[in-house]
């Protein structure tokens, strides 16, 4: 999974994403500090894993991981090259999700581009620049298959629906809303990558003080949480500063420094969280001496699909998959003792995989 982190200058994206990914991102009260985008990878934490590996004694433990790239902070003009230019847009187009961070604190010491913290204003012109990026690339398309299409008849439906998403666009609304039911038109859409396509998570970025109660008594806070519900958007609320701090901190000390300031969750793992939402994903996983391993797969997808994400072979192969849930793995303490037990399911092609399943694939290539 790859997620883009997208803001305004000085609204704490490259602090979130140092604390995110330790990477040390060069951080500065200045715009454009980021001048090439900056890749992290972060281990998903999956308390599962662990459990398995120790039962297992496993050599390894692989986790799932996310890999997140910090784009430069975007400004009003940026896909007509304004501040460090349309570049860094074209740095997010194979991303999975958008991870938006909207500044909803104010602090004299930190200066906004714009003069004042308004977050709506902010997203808006994040929007725009997104949006104007995206009508390049439909001119572009547009240019080519209309004169395709007066020789060829079956580009004449490609040609209707670039019309009808450069209307949507131009009237400063994102491709992810307009109404598309043709399956072939769908796919048509999804395949030109556009940035107003892609699922957001706003990461609404508030101080200490108002964490503890989930942003719910920051004004600011709620008109994100608003503006996202009517988008299907996903929200989280992070201190960047705080998750910094975390960031240095040893997982025992962590527990005890979250527990303190009254939270359940890290930023992490409330962005991880949003971002399996969002994408519909879930993890299965695959248990030995040699690898404990999460595999991170699509809600929906049936076993072969699943298998493939191990080797192609097992796709191609697939006989049967041997399936128990990780709980009762653990409970029975082994394989063994969870088949005597009449836990363990031997599986078709046609079985959908669930979250949590411990898979043993059985495939003859």
């Amino acid at each position: 999974m790859k997620l883009g982190i997208v803001g305004l200058p000085n609204v704490g994206k490259s602090t979130l994403f140092n604390s995110l990914t330790k990477a040390g991102a060069e951080s500065a009260n200045y715009p454009f500090c980021t001048i090439d985008p900056n890749v992290g990878v972060v281990a998903v934490p999956d308390e599962r894993l662990k459990l398995l590996g120790d039962m297992y004694h496993s050599k390894k433990v692989t986790p799932a991981v996310i890999e997140f790239v910090d784009i430069a902070g975007l400004v009003k003009g940026a896909s007509k090259g304004e501040g460090l230019g349309n570049q860094f847009l074209g740095n997010i187009r194979e991303v999975d999700a958008i991870v938006h961070v909207v500044r909803c604190f104010e602090d004299t010491n930190v200066v906004h581009v714009d003069g004042s913290v308004n977050p709506l204003r902010d997203i808006e012109t994040i929007n725009l620049e997104l949006i104007f990026s995206d009508l390049e690339v439909l001119e572009r398309r547009i240019s080519k298959v209309s004169k395709a299409a007066k020789m060829d008849k079956s580009l004449a439906k490609e040609d209707t629906l670039l019309v009808r998403i450069k209307e949507h666009l131009e009237s400063g609304k994102p491709a992810k809303t307009l109404e598309v039911t043709d399956e072939d038109e769908l796919e048509l859409l999804k395949g030109y990558n556009l940035l107003t396509y892609k699922p957001v998570i706003y990461a609404a970025n508030v101080a200490e003080d108002d964490l503890a109660d989930d942003g719910a008594s920051n004004q600011m806070v709620q008109d994100v949480r608003k503006f996202a519900a009517e988008e299907n958007s996903e929200v989280f609320v992070i201190c960047a500063q705080i998750e910094q701090e975390i960031a240095e901190l040893e997982d025992d000390e962590k527990a005890m420094f979250l527990e303190d300031l009254g939270l359940s969750q890290s930023g992490l793992d409330k962005l991880i969280a949003a971002s399996y939402r969002i994408l519909g994903l879930m993890s299965f996983l695959t248990a030995g001496e040699d690898e404990t391993r999460a595999w991170t797969i699509k809600i929906g997808t049936k076993a072969p699909q699943a298998a493939g994400k191990i080797h192609t072979d097992f796709e191609r192969g697939f006989i049967k998959a041997e399936v128990v849930n990780y709980k009762d793995l653990l409970e029975q303490g082994s394989l063994a003792a969870a088949r005597e037990k009449g836990l363990v399911g031997m599986e078709g092609k046609d079985y959908v995989v669930r979250d949590g399943d411990v898979i043993l694939f059985r495939f003859n290539v």
